[in-house]
This record gives structure tokens, C-alpha cells and sequence, in this order.
């Protein structure tokens, strides 16, 4: 028999299963719920992000520092140079994207990962921008064209972002954003 090849389990019983879990009490009473976020402006809406960006939030772990968003540039433009103190994982949803540090384009579905000490600068020269799903850890500090600080965004900038934004424009916080 050839162990090399893993299937799923086989089954054709559309039902919830009840699977063993020694630690069940312990987890509901101490740990907290999976989210779900939907695609409507209610559950989370596009908020600007300069002239030509915006940001989709999904989730803000505080215990962790860690966020989840999609970012949308709307057309050809630059996110700042910004330098990363935490782990960031993507993928390129639309469009394509580029860092001008690095020799290679992303496009749709393609997987970009950066790690702590690392700075970029985020373009895209697509016509119709990109947009870039991400969860990311830790604070990322922004800089301007001749390297002056501008600021730090890490998990408290962007709840911020978001709850400012949705109490600005009367839109309810959603607490599944929340984990």
C-alpha cells in the first residue's frame, strides 16, 4: 500500500459530528469562538488609506498584535516605505503588486511572506491597482521619502482605523472582527 498519498477520510454524511474532546469545558469556558466576517460594507467597510488605498479590516488579536485586512490599492501607486518588526503573510487577490527592493511582480494568487527587519516599499503599476489580502503581527513603521519617521500601525492603530471610521460614518462596530 502506497502511504505516500493522503486522502480525506471518506464521507458522504452531510451531518455534525460529535468529535472526542477531553478538554470541551475547558475550552469553551476559557477560550473564545471562530468568526465569521461577510462580504457586506456593514460587517467591515472599505476605509481610506491615503488618496488611492483603502483597507477591509477582518480581525484584531490584541493579545497577540495581530491583524488581518485587505488592502486595496485602486489604481497605479505606492505604499510608503514602511519597515516590518513582525511576521506578514499575503496574497494577492487582483492586480498585481511589487516591492521596488525586490525583482518580482505578484499577481493573483500568488504568496508573498515578510519577515521582521525587513523594509519595503509596496507599489503596484497595475491600471486597475491591486488588492492584497494580509495577516500580519507586530507593528509596522512607516517613513517617508527621505527616511523621517511618520508612524507606527500595529493592532491598536488599526482598530483604531477602523472604529473612528465606523463611528464617524454611523456604522455599528462589529464584534466578530474582534478575536
Amino acid at each position: 500500500m502506497d502511504t505516500s498519498i493522503r486522502n480525506a477520510p471518506p464521507s458522504n454524511a452531510f451531518k455534525i459530528v460529535d468529535v472526542p474532546d477531553p478538554y470541551k469545558e475547558l475550552s469553551a469556558l476559557r477560550g473564545s469562538a471562530g468568526t465569521f466576517v461577510g462580504s457586506g460594507e456593514l460587517e467591515s467597510p472599505w476605509i481610506p488609506f491615503g488618496e488611492n488605498a483603502a483597507i477591509r479590516h477582518f480581525a484584531f488579536d490584541v493579545r497577540n498584535n495581530i491583524y488581518s485586512n485587505i488592502l486595496w490599492i485602486k489604481g497605479p501607486g505606492v505604499i510608503g516605505t514602511h519597515y516590518h518588526r513582525g511576521r506578514i503573510v499575503m496574497l494577492c487577490l487582483h492586480g498585481s503588486a511589487r516591492y521596488l527592493e525586490y525583482p518580482w511582480v505578484a499577481g493573483p494568487g500568488d504568496f508573498i511572506q515578510e519577515v521582521p527587519g525587513e523594509a519595503h516599499t509596496l507599489v503596484s503599476e497595475h491600471p486597475e491597482g491591486t488588492k492584497l489580502f494580509g495577516w500580519m503581527q507586530g507593528a509596522i513603521d512607516f517613513y517617508d521619502d527621505k527616511a523621517n519617521f511618520a508612524f507606527t500601525a500595529d493592532v491598536w492603530w488599526f482598530m483604531n482605523h477602523y472604529e473612528t471610521y465606523c463611528k464617524e460614518h454611523g456604522i455599528p462596530i462589529n464584534p466578530q472582527l474582534y478575536i
